[in-house]
């Protein structure tokens, strides 16, 4: 598909110039702009990109300020660059994307299934006694949809996913390929004779509410009794743990590899950066930003912005890292400050 400037200023409310008859059909790096894409400028460290960039449209703030007029390339005064670019980019997704329907023959549904309007079924799903499947929803080619599960409308569940008996899911719900959701949390005690473990055994679902997306290969653990909860509109990036019993807040977002412990309560609008481990049986208020990497192994506050093990404000940790490599330099001098305590306690003696 293509779209001229004047089209795009008119869909995103902006002010188009240069040429409002310039036309793209892709996107782009403003760096790595070629003739027919449209790129953005938010950071400023960026701007001097956009003298010689091959893309034929930009999108830049309106506050943007530029020394010299712009000749190669047709600019988008917008309110908000980075917003804008997100709109068309959904846009664009959807024109490459179209929501599928119709049911695969090569599909397994239990007869006694419950299946909504306007589904879409791929090859080699399976869905199971009991499952109730929203309208809208699309169901991708070797996806488990357990017993009795329920998925609610316009959910998206990408191949290979698991969702195991029992889990309940609401309104647009998207889970990426090879994601498990329900599987056993991890409990286990020490057995009597001590020869082993016995398995605690996990009786609870999991809930994941509204407007929740979850990223590609994540695990979320059933609960021993009750629910695992994914309030609404959290978001979870690739490779996340999210064990049996834990409750994650509204709009809380997570990166790559964060794990949380069992039962622990993350609050609402919280944002962990990629690697964080979160100990069990704690609470994290609402509002807490956690650098890459940060091990929490207590309750903390809302509102704070943390970094490192254990968390602290990123003044404090940048100076004590700051420390921590002179720590073999003072070692050293603090052996010969050492000994020349030594030798004069050893001439004062004599």
């Amino acid at each position: 598909m293509e779209f001229t400037a004047k089209q795009i200023a008119q869909f995103i409310q902006g002010t188009v110039e240069g040429d409002e008859n310039a036309t793209v059909n892709t996107f782009a790096k403003i760096e790595e702009g070629v003739n027919g894409a449209i790129s953005f400028l938010a950071n400023p460290k960026y701007t001097h990109y956009i003298y010689d960039t091959k893309s034929s449209v930009v999108l830049v703030d309106e506050t943007l300020e530029l020394e010299k007029p712009v000749e190669n390339t047709t600019i988008i005064r917008v309110k908000n660059a980075r917003d804008c670019v997100a709109k068309l980019l959904q846009m664009y997704s959807a024109a490459l994307n179209p929501k599928k329907s119709g049911i695969d023959s090569l599909a397994f549904i239990s007869p006694n299934a419950k299946i909504g309007e306007n589904v879409y079924i791929g090859a080699f799903a399976y869905i199971a006694d009991g499952a109730v499947i929203g309208d809208g929803t699309e169901v991708y080619p070797h996806s488990y949809i357990g017993d009795n599960v329920t998925l609610g409308k316009d959910c998206k569940i990408y191949p290979n996913v698991t969702i195991y008996h029992g889990c309940k899911l609401g309104n647009n719900v998207t889970i990426h390929a090879g994601s498990v959701i329900g599987a056993d949390g991890f409990g286990f005690a020490p057995n009597a004779e001590g020869t082993g473990y016995d398995k605690i055994p996990q009786i609870g679902i999991v809930t994941i509410e509204d407007d929740v997306e979850i990223g590609a290969n994540t695990c979320i653990d059933r609960s021993t009794m009750g629910s695992t909860y994914i309030r609404k509109g959290v978001k979870l990036d690739n490779l996340v743990q999210i064990a049996h019993n834990d409750e994650i807040g509204e709009n809380t977002v997570m990166s790559a590899q964060v794990g949380i412990a069992g039962s622990t309560k993350v609050g609402q609008w919280c944002m962990f950066g990629g690697q964080v481990g979160i100990a069990g049986h704690i609470e994290i208020g609402d509002k807490v930003f956690l650098g890459a990497q940060s091990g929490v192994p207590g309750k903390v506050k809302g509102g704070q912005t943390l970094i490192g093990t254990p968390p602290m404000e990123p003044r404090s940790y940048f100076k004590s890292q700051a420390i921590f490599r002179r720590l073999p330099d003072m070692y050293q001098q603090l052996n010969e400050l050492q000994k020349q305590i030594d030798e004069l306690k050893k001439k004062t003696q004599e």
